[in-house]
């Protein structure tokens, strides 16, 4: 009786699995970064190829800036706001979903800001053509994951961003 339902539970695990699998395997010929934006633009809920993301280190944190390319692409533009006032809520709750799911991993410095949750500020910040999220602390170890939080998401991005405090 054991062994069946181990059997039954694995089987129901593999259901469930398969289908978040096809979502999140690249297909063959794609590198990391495709598959990135893919995940991506599933997730944030608009097209990586219509925006710009911006991830920058500052003294007591760091700024994630998404704006909409064309200033006349409101659609974009109200997407992005509703997704990093979104994320903003969830960051402070310690919810790091997102981020996971979109580059298949845990970024560095989330665990670190999960602990510090408390001594970080998330403040969701409207734009013209989209939204900021500032990340503001006064605790050193907090500063430090962030930073490494956003190193991350330059370097998966691509963004070029620079990976020093500004």
């Amino acid at each position: 009786m054991k062994i069946a339902k181990t059997s039954l539970a694995l089987a129901g695990f593999a259901a469930l699995a398969a289908p978040l699998a096809a979502q999140t395997t690249p297909t063959p010929g794609h590198d990391h970064h495709t598959a990135v934006n893919e995940r991506g633009d599933h997730v944030m809920g608009f097209d990586h190829e219509k925006t710009t993301h911006h991830f920058r280190l500052t003294k007591s944190g760091g700024v994630i800036e998404v704006s909409a390319n064309d200033p006349k692409d409101t659609d974009s533009r109200d997407a992005i706001q509703q997704h990093m006032g979104h994320i903003a809520k969830m960051f402070s709750e310690g919810d790091f979903n997102a981020p996971m799911l979109i580059h298949a991993q845990v970024p560095p410095g989330v665990p670190e800001m999960k602990a510090k949750l408390k001594a970080i500020a998330w403040k969701p910040v409207n734009t013209r053509t989209g939204a900021n999220i500032v990340i503001t602390s006064k605790d050193p170890a907090a500063i430090n994951a962030i930073h490494q939080f956003l190193i991350f998401q330059i370097q998966d991005h691509q963004t070029g961003d620079p990976t020093t405090v500004s």
